[in-house]
């Protein structure tokens, strides 16, 4: 809030401006909020990584079971019939 004092002389008007750390507080305010979102994308990017590495590896290990599958199906067709 701003609280002006007006005082005057015969010659002189002298007017006292007090207030206002309104504007800091609203900063201070607007900072700490910008801090929580850039830690909320940050944790969602890292978020986001961590999924792709586990279907990287999921989608890895399908196909080497896979292989191993197809492997086995090879040496028994290639078997002799008994």
């Amino acid at each position: 809030m701003d609280e002006d004092r007006v005082t005057e002389t015969p010659h002189t008007t002298i007017i006292e401006r007090r207030g206002g750390g309104g504007g800091m507080l609203i900063a201070v305010i607007l900072l700490v909020a910008l801090a929580i979102g850039a830690i909320y994308l940050f944790n969602q990017s890292k978020n986001d990584g961590i999924k792709t590495d586990a279907i990287q590896s999921a989608a890895k290990d399908v196909g080497e079971g896979a292989q191993k599958v197809g492997d086995a199906a090879q040496k028994a067709a290639d078997k002799p019939a008994e």
